[in-house]
C-alpha cells in the first residue's frame, strides 16, 4: 500500500459526512505505519471506540469506509472467522462491523456489515510465518493466494457499500 497522509485519508471516505470525517482521530504511531506490508489500513478511533475506519488503495485512489463497531457484546465468546483474511490460525476477536451505504440508500439508513478482525490486523494474518514442519509446501504461492484473497474480499465489501 502506498504512503498516505492524514489529509488524503480524510478525502478518501465514500460513506461519511463532513463532520464525521473532521472528527476522525488517527491511531497512535500513525507516522510510523508500515505501509509496505499493508493491504488496507484499518483502526478503531481511540477516542470514540464505536467508530472504525478502513482505507483501501483502490484503482482510482484510496477508498475510505466509515464503520460502526459493536457496542459491547452478548457476553458469550464465539469463535468466528474474519470475512476478509479468513485466517483459521488466528486467535483474535472478530467483530461485525457495519458500514452505511453510499448515496440515497445510505441516507435512508441502509447499511451492510461484515466480520473483521477487531484489531484490523488482516494484512499481518495473511503474511504468516512458514511452519518449520511443512517446508516441502510452496509457501510463497500459498501466502500470495492468501494476500490476493484478502484484497478481493475487501474490494467486494467496498462494492457492497457502494451498492
Amino acid at each position: 500500500m502506498q504512503n498516505l497522509t492524514q489529509d488524503q485519508i480524510r478525502r478518501s471516505f465514500i460513506n461519511a459526512s463532513r463532520s464525521e470525517v473532521k472528527a476522525i482521530n488517527f491511531p497512535a504511531g500513525f507516522e510510523t505505519t508500515d505501509w509496505e506490508n499493508l493491504d488496507y489500513l484499518g483502526w478503531r478511533d481511540p477516542k470514540m471506540p464505536q467508530r472504525g475506519y478502513l482505507i483501501y488503495p483502490g484503482q482510482d485512489g484510496p477508498v475510505g469506509l466509515f464503520l460502526r463497531a459493536p457496542e459491547g457484546g452478548s457476553g458469550k465468546l464465539r469463535k468466528v472467522l474474519c470475512d476478509l483474511c479468513r485466517d483459521v490460525r488466528c486467535e483474535v476477536v472478530v467483530y461485525l462491523y457495519v458500514a452505511r451505504r453510499t448515496g440515497p440508500a445510505g441516507r435512508n439508513g441502509n447499511t451492510v456489515g461484515t466480520l473483521i478482525c477487531a484489531d484490523f490486523h488482516c494484512s499481518r494474518n495473511v503474511r504468516f510465518e512458514v511452519p518449520s514442519k511443512a517446508e516441502h509446501l510452496d509457501w510463497p504461492s500459498i501466502r500470495q493466494r492468501q494476500i490476493d484473497g484478502l484484497r478481493e474480499r475487501t474490494e467486494l465489501f467496498i462494492s457492497r457499500v457502494r451498492g
